[in-house]
């Protein structure tokens, strides 16, 4: 396992924010890697398709108020330095292999609550199909 950038795929929940930002942070901290954060609010559908980087463009807010202010939140959960934090709206599944390609990620990191409804709606299942690097699915 040769990891050089770990992507972390995060939701506006803190509970499973810590866990999955602790793992990477411990991964990357074990093979000497750089991590990056993504949040795809796929609430609003598609609004626009480009993907911004609020650790280069702290002063852009992308979503609405509540979620800006979460994701600045994100930021603070570790000392480790975040590479990107690119933040859009639609699926995740959808912008990974642009993403994958325009920044070189080699591993995803993302959680999976075992609940009643991801028995039935499985965002993971969605992610691992269309992925073109490994995937480490957390559970939280």
């Amino acid at each position: 396992m040769c990891y050089q950038h770990i992507l972390v795929a995060l939701e506006l929940s803190e509970d499973s924010n810590k866990v999955l930002i602790n793992k990477a942070t411990d991964l990357a901290e074990s093979v000497n890697a750089e991590v990056s954060f993504i949040h795809i609010d796929g609430t609003l559908g598609e609004i626009y398709p480009e993907l911004m980087d609020i650790q280069e463009h702290p002063d852009d807010r992308p979503l609405n108020e509540y979620s800006n202010e979460q994701l600045h939140l994100v930021q603070k959960h570790t000392d480790f330095p975040i590479k990107h934090f690119l933040v859009g709206t639609g699926e995740l599944a959808d912008k990974l292999g642009e993403v994958i390609g325009e920044y070189g990620f080699d591993v995803l990191i993302c959680g999976h609550h075992h609940t009643f409804w991801s028995n039935i709606v499985s965002y993971s299942r969605k992610v691992i199909n269309k992925s073109p690097i490994d995937i480490i699915v957390v559970p939280v």
